[in-house]
């Protein structure tokens, strides 16, 4: 008698009558075609009573019991570490196969008499493999022995272990297959009709996605079909990763909308629409009704490519040539196809359904499309989910869309997709697919879903950003001044350039301010940091240093001045600052510096110095003195103002560009020869062309001037005593200047203007007044006083004896003001030329 290896515990099991297991053969007789097992022998008692215990019913947990266990066969795998023994060597020399291979072996037809048995059973109770669903118990055994094909084998298994495996597994699937023919092992009962196949269904389908392999709930599916369906979900992955992608790379509404497209076309959809909300809600707005979408892009496959283009299939699959279903070859596609077209030929429009020529009943998709509050279009979008086409909530959503003429392909070949914000609904994407490639299936709602929500969170955060850089953009140039005063003597030109697209506001500033006398100031600073703080302390400053200017105050007081400004702001408000005063008539300029980078003065020769002024204390610093220092102007040369952005970087030190700045001017004037300067507005192209790609870390404010002058022939000057005879003396000094320039046919205008200033001047100065004339291209006259009360226009009454001087100025002269000193004030006023000058 045959003894059965012991168990974990140890205990041993009677073979009793009527409980052996199907297939097994009576004690003490070998099976048919079956090698005798090889087993330690203890007695036929002990043999018996193991096998009656492997073969009685083991207790199921809900108390009911279940299938008798097959014993297993001596040497299985799974009895591995139970007290197997390997089969002794038999008689006669004969050496026995491989144990392990021989347990396979003998495990294999262990499962499959269980897998008979099984099937037998269902097929005596059609009720029961009804409730199961239609699929066979012996399907459980086939996808265990699918299991086993891949790698459920013991780690030590060998080649031999393998194939042993595979082949029962292989027998087991034969035997279990529908309608295919079993043998039935020894001792089993008759044969039962083979059962026609199963038709196989969406729900079908389905079941074997969920259940796969070892699932309870589908059909077995091959390995060539669990293949293709990985392959198919892992393209879907692959191809929703890339998309995104592109989609997250854009930063303004035009880069997402266009990711989307070209990511879409032709891998997942032939055509593509996409409509926005006109206009969009910006943040916690509330939209404007009606709620009108408009087509803010689409793309197509060009004409006569709509089968021949590589892309992902409906089912997930690539086609065509294109590799992997990756979104960026659809923008390569659109190059070769721009390069391929004649020249001279007009783009297709994308809005025109594709392959189809303009002609009646064949209209492009509408432009603007107006949702009826209530309506099919409406309902789709408040639910968010997308539809297919065909689909019962579709059928006039899309029309309404699209525009009644446009063709919609038949069939699951249109996905209206809703794009929802985070508050609201923003708009809609169509995606659509010709006849000549499959039609969407489910799982594409599942990638057309991904594709709304990444394109819509996008376009609400594009829409925000636009936004605040229009906000910053307007904050900052109305910080900046509008256009340069054009003052006499002196030509002005200026640049700005932000730290980057994504930082549009900083602390940089110029400005130009006019001043008395024909002077002009210059200015230039730099606040630390680049926010709306920065922004907001250089307004102020700027302001600051305009209000100083018209006091006409030294430049080492103006700076002082904005330290005590920039200490009342805060304390950790600081900022750098030049400030320069150029007299045309004098030819003189006046600098004061205040932790700023030096100016650079272009000769008109081609030499360029660094002017050597007193570097000083930033601003914001407190209890510390500026110094000015007084420098020639010469005719012809040109100073310039920058902020540290243009000369610093992490590529070089402050000196170091200042020296490469230096340079680009030399060689720049080099080109327009010794006598001639060059033009303002290219040399500041020229100087910011120094930056190379990755050079600038800051904002860049510059300004430059050149300095033209005003000739002494061209300026007429006299002190008078206030006297009663100053007002006769004025009109005959300017009398004989105007006659010295040929102008005599202004001299009744500029005597009465004259004879009107002085005279107000005379009532109220202690001191010597002063006459100027200038001749530019206009004539100006200005006259200056120790009074520093400004004059006021007022309108005199009839019985008033004075106040109709400055009613007089202001009808005769094209522009007249009065500016107030540190020593007074001056009052001005300009005529133009009759006969050119």
């Amino acid at each position: 008698m045959t003894e059965y290896p012991t168990s974990n515990d140890g205990r041993q099991a009677a073979t009793q009558p009527g409980h052996a297991p199907a297939g097994a053969a009576a004690p003490g007789q070998e099976p048919a075609g079956r090698p005798r097992p090889a087993a330690r022998r203890t007695g036929d008692r002990d043999g018996a009573s193991a096998a009656a215990r492997r073969s009685r019913p083991r207790p199921r947990g809900d108390g009911t019991d279940g299938d008798p266990e097959p014993p297993p066969a001596e040497g299985d795998p799974d009895d591995k570490g139970r007290g197997a023994r390997p089969a002794p060597r038999r008689s006669g020399g004969e050496q026995p196969e491989d144990p392990r291979t021989a347990m396979a072996r003998q495990g294999g037809r262990a499962r499959g008499t269980a897998a008979a048995r099984s099937g037998r059973e269902e097929g005596r109770d059609p009720a029961a493999n009804a409730a199961r669903g239609g699929r066979p118990r012996g399907a459980t055994v086939a996808v265990g022995m699918a299991a086993t094909r891949k790698g459920d084998l013991p780690q030590d298994s060998t080649a031999a272990d393998r194939e042993a495996a595979a082949a029962a597994a292989a027998a087991a699937a034969r035997r279990n297959r529908p309608g295919g023919r079993s043998r039935r092992p020894a001792g089993a009962g008759p044969e039962t009709a083979p059962q026609p196949p199963a038709q196989r269904t969406e729900t079908h389908e389905r079941a074997d996605a969920a259940g796969g392999p070892g699932g309870d709930g589908g059909v077995v599916l091959t390995a060539a079909e669990m293949a293709a369906r990985h392959q198919r979900d892992g393209d879907r992955l692959r191809f929703i990763g890339a998309a995104t992608r592109r989609i997250a790379r854009g930063i303004d509404l035009d880069e997402i909308v266009l990711g989307l497209c070209r990511a879409t076309v032709p891998t997942f959809a032939d055509v593509i629409l996409v409509y926005l909300r006109d206009p969009l809600p910006v943040g916690d707005e509330r939209p404007v009704d009606p709620f009108v979408l408009r087509l803010r892009r689409s793309d197509r496959l060009p004409p006569g490519r709509g089968g021949s283009t590589g892309g992902m299939t409906a089912s997930g699959t690539e086609r065509g040539t294109a590799a992997g279903g990756h979104p960026d070859r659809t923008e390569r596609t659109g190059r070769e196809e721009s390069a391929r077209r004649p020249e001279g030929a007009a783009e297709p429009d994308p809005a025109r359904p594709p392959g189809s020529a303009a002609g009646p009943g064949l209209l492009p998709a509408v432009k603007l499309a107006e949702v009826a509050p209530g309506g099919p279009l409406a309902e789709v979008l408040r639910g968010v989910r997308p539809v297919f086409g065909d689909s019962e909530a579709a059928l006039d959503a899309v029309p309404e869309l699209l525009g009644p003429d446009y063709p919609v392909p038949p069939g699951r070949r249109a996905v209206l997709a809703p794009l929802r914000g985070r508050r609201r609904v923003i708009g809609a994407a169509v995606f659509l697919r010709l006849t000549d490639r499959p039609a969407f299936e489910a799982d594409d709602l599942l990638v057309a879903a991904q594709l709304a929500t990444h394109t819509a969170l996008g376009v609400d955060k594009a829409v925000l950003y636009g936004r605040e850089a229009y906000i910053a953009d307007a904050l900052q140039r109305s910080m900046l001044p509008d256009s340069l005063p054009q003052p006499t003597g002196v030509r002005l030109a200026s640049r700005y350039l932000p730290a980057a697209e994504t930082a549009r506001v900083g602390g940089d500033w110029y400005d130009a301010i006019p001043l008395p006398g024909s002077r002009v100031a210059l200015v230039v600073g730099d606040v630390m940091g680049h926010s709306m703080t920065s922004a907001a302390i250089m307004g102020q400053l700027r302001t600051t240093a305009q209000t100083l200017a018209q006091l006409d105050l030294p430049p080492q007081e103006v700076l002082h001045h904005l330290d005590e400004q920039a200490q009342r702001l805060g304390s950790d408000r600081m900022a750098t600052c030049i400030y320069a005063v150029y007299d045309p008539v004098a030819h003189r300029i006046v600098v004061a510096n205040a932790g700023h980078p030096p100016p650079v003065l272009l000769h008109l020769g081609g030499r360029a110095e660094v002017l050597r002024v007193p570097p000083g204390a930033p601003i914001g610093v407190g209890g510390v003195d500026f110094e000015a220092v007084e420098l020639d102007a010469p005719a012809g040369a040109t100073l310039l103002l920058y902020t540290d952005g243009l000369v610093e970087s992490r590529l070089r030190d402050v000196w170091t560009g200042i020296e490469q700045l230096r340079e680009k001017l030399v060689a720049t004037a080099r080109l327009t020869g010794p006598d001639h300067p060059p033009p303002l507005e290219p040399l500041c192209d020229e100087v910011l062309d120094m930056l190379g790609p990755g050079d600038r870390d800051d904002d860049i404010a510059l300004l430059a001037a050149r300095f033209d002058g005003i000739p002494p022939s061209d300026v007429a000057y006299w002190f008078l005593d206030p006297q009663e005879r100053a007002p006769s003396k004025a009109r005959r000094l300017a009398r004989r200047a105007l006659a010295r320039w040929g102008l005599e046919e202004l001299s009744d205008s500029v005597e009465l203007l004259v004879s009107e200033i002085v005279t107000n001047a005379v009532r109220y100065a202690e001191r010597p007044i002063t006459l100027r004339l200038l001749r530019t291209d206009v004539l100006r006259c200005e006259v200056g006083d120790d009074v520093p009360q400004l004059p006021r226009l007022r309108q005199a009454r009839p019985s008033d004896e004075g106040g109709r001087g400055l009613y007089l100025v202001n009808k005769v002269a094209r522009r007249w003001g009065a500016t107030r000193l540190s020593t007074g004030k001056v009052v001005w006023f300009e005529l133009p030329f009759t006969n050119g000058g």
